[in-house]
């Protein structure tokens, strides 16, 4: 008993080992439970993971295995070999001869005891359209790609050298290329466009077609276990498999254990495009779970006919990836950049405006619209318009990387950064700027960037990060003697977890930001009372210079004056000097001429006295008064009664013609 329960134990480790080398689960305790749903019958575990083609043991061959296992784990070995050879030993008169021995491969093994048989080569299906026309073919994977097109040529009437063969999803591919190393799923769709022969009215489908390929679709998915949805854009020349795969990386589940609904009769093939697919434009509802069992996804029941389980080109697609060594992110990634139309950022932009308004372009034309307003600048830029203003006006810059390369890079665009919540959020507190680091030349350009602004650790830790782990949001926050990276968001994330980082980051930048409103505020505050008090002392410093300046004024015109009075007074002399010098000499009363004797009284109260020849002229008169000061320009010279104004009659006339003889007294005024 101990030596047989020896034996079954390495058994099932063989067993196991066959079952992880077919079907490449590294997960032990997964392999062992699909194995143990299927009671340890290899071949039906392998079927159950696997859609059976080309290189699976088919069904009879399973049932001889079957038939085997009842003669004990001894025996186990020999029944295999027994199948191989076309018979197997009857365990009881009642057992029915076994069946012819199946011509498919089996899985490799190093067990000796198992009958290992060749494998048959891999045939691809194509379905090729070209206008109103559809051919189906099955060619060899050793084929070429000249191949097809000579086969095309036969079926259509198209000459190879006018015909384009399109729908590769690694690009446009030469006619010497061999199907295998474009590393193809089972069941391909191609179609054929041929410039130079005249449309006719015929081409209004493949127009149609060629249109369909150029939309956005957008898929709205529920995931049921998660009771959540996602709104994902697509465009039409996405294949069905490559959204199965994009969900795999959303929700965890792998596409071989993905359970669908809502997809259209017409979608039979996950090879097919989303322009052909027959969903429904510009919005399709689906839904995704996980399917309870991988035996119980074989044999779908009648409630689930619309279910689409695993396509076989998935099972191709794996085994295709441990035979070839094809990396899990070209053959799972929805982000290569090979399967975009242009990429993100061109490499040769000559500054970093251009750059950026070209990936604002290209991102809207990807997911739409309603995404985060962009800052259209140099990084430098974006720093000064974050963290440079006012406390008050400053914000967050986030830094959004780019990677076609990732698998992430279609869902975060589409689902956290095309989210309302989320472009709401960014735009009212952060200053959003974005960069596509898919490209060496521009992911060297950031990080020459990153270190002129940030330092060489942020530079480091980007260095870091690998290209399955973008797109990155790195939130950097201002600070006053250099500039802090708060939070680094990888593109694994959801929108829930998103906002809550975001929302975190803006606690952490409102906190500071007060501080920073308090210390400005309080600086503004003493600056002005600092201006305050240079204006006082300016103003006083102006009041102290107008009223010296008006007192030197005052002072200058006061010398002026006294100048001019002086001036005035000289000259004024002067003149009386020389009407004194030219006065005839005063006549004696005795003389025996006719004396005039005049007496003039001065507006102080003073009298001039003097006597005249009665001949002399009233000029003399004058001169005389203008002598003693009262020039005749500023007093009158009046008699008293009757009152006569001398200094308006002639001057030349006589004292005795004026009839000032012989004596009058005479009164000055002066001159209004």
């Amino acid at each position: 008993m101990a030596s047989e329960s020896g034996d079954s134990n390495m058994d099932r480790e063989m067993i196991l080992a066959d079952f992880q080398a077919c079907t490449g689960i590294d997960n032990i305790a997964e392999a062992i439970t699909l194995l143990e749903l299927n009671n340890w019958d290899l071949v039906a575990a392998i079927n159950g993971v696997i859609p059976q083609e080309n290189g699976i043991i088919q069904s009879n061959f399973s049932n001889e295995a079957n038939q085997a296992s009842m003669y004990g784990p001894h025996s186990q070995s020999e029944a295999a070999d027994a199948a191989a050879g076309g018979t197997i030993p009857p365990p009881s008169s009642s057992s029915s001869s076994s069946s012819p021995p199946s011509s498919s491969a089996f899985c490799p093994s190093n067990s000796s005891s198992r009958h290992i048989v060749e494998r048959q080569p891999r045939m691809l299906n194509f379905r090729v359209e070209y206008r109103q026309r559809t051919v189906e073919l099955v060619l060899e994977e050793g084929s070429t790609v000249g191949e097809i097109k000579q086969i095309l040529e036969t079926e259509l009437g198209v000459p190879v050298s006018k015909m384009q063969l399109k729908g590769w999803k690694s690009g446009d591919v030469s006619d010497s290329t061999v199907l295998r190393s474009l590393h193809l799923p089972k069941n391909n769709s191609l179609y054929v466009l041929t410039p130079e022969i005249a449309a006719t009215a015929s081409t209004s489908k493949n127009s149609a077609l060629q249109e369909s390929l150029n939309q956005n679709f957008l898929l709205v998915i529920s995931h049921r276990e998660a009771q959540r949805d996602y709104s994902l854009n697509f465009p039409g020349s996405r294949t069905i498999q490559e959204v199965k795969r994009n969900i795999s990386d959303l929700t965890n589940i792998p596409v071989r254990h993905q359970q669908w609904e809502g997809w259209p009769a017409s979608a039979s093939d996950d090879s097919m495009t989303l322009a052909v697919s027959g969903i429904s434009y510009p919005c399709h509802h689906l839904s995704v779970c996980r399917r309870s069992s991988p035996a119980n996804s074989q044999e779908p029941t009648e409630e689930c006919a619309d279910v689409h389980m695993v396509s076989d080109s998935e099972g191709d697609d794996f085994e295709d990836a441990s035979e070839f060594g094809v990396d899990d992110s070209e053959m799972f990634g929805m982000g290569s950049s090979t399967c975009r139309k242009s990429p993100m950022m061109p490499d040769n932009s000559e500054n970093e405006a251009d750059a950026l308004l070209h990936f604002t372009a290209e991102f809207s034309s990807r997911y739409g619209e309603a995404h985060p307003m962009f800052f259209i600048g140099s990084l430098e830029a974006a720093s000064q318009e974050a963290f440079y203003g006012k406390a008050r006006d400053r914000k967050l810059l986030a830094i959004y990387l780019h990677n076609d390369d990732s698998v992430l890079s279609n869902v975060f665009c589409s689902q956290m950064m095309c989210a309302d919540s989320i472009v709401s959020y960014l735009s009212q507190n952060f200053i959003t700027w974005a960069w596509d680091v898919t490209k060496e030349a521009n992911k060297a350009r950031l990080l020459t960037m990153c270190t002129r602004h940030f330092g060489s650790v942020v530079t480091q830790t980007i260095r870091t990060y690998k290209t399955d782990q973008f797109p990155l949001l790195l939130i950097v926050m201002g600070k006053r003697t250099s500039n802090e990276v708060l939070n680094v968001i990888q593109g694994n994330t959801t929108v829930d977890e998103l906002m809550m980082r975001l929302m975190g980051a803006m606690e952490i930048f409102t906190a500071q930001q007060q501080e920073d409103i308090k210390d400005e505020d309080e600086r503004e505050a003493r600056e002005t009372v600092k201006r305050e008090q240079d204006e006082a002392y300016r103003l006083s410093l102006e009041a102290d210079r107008k009223k010296r300046e008006a007192q030197e004024r005052e002072e200058a015109e006061q010398v002026r004056l006294e100048q001019m009075r002086k001036e005035q007074e000289e000259e004024k002399e002067a003149i009386r000097l020389s009407l004194e010098q030219a006065l005839p000499p005063e006549p004696d009363e005795d003389s025996g001429e006719q004396i005039s004797k005049l007496r003039v009284r001065t507006p102080s109260g003073e009298f001039l006295e003097r006597r005249f020849l009665g001949s002399c002229k009233l000029q003399v008169l004058f001169d005389f008064v203008a002598s003693k000061g009262y020039p005749f320009e500023e007093f009158k010279l009046l008699t008293t009664f009757p009152r006569r104004n001398i200094t308006q009659l002639d001057p030349g006339s006589t004292l005795l013609e004026a009839k000032l003889f012989p004596q009058e007294t005479l009164f000055l005024e002066a001159k209004e």
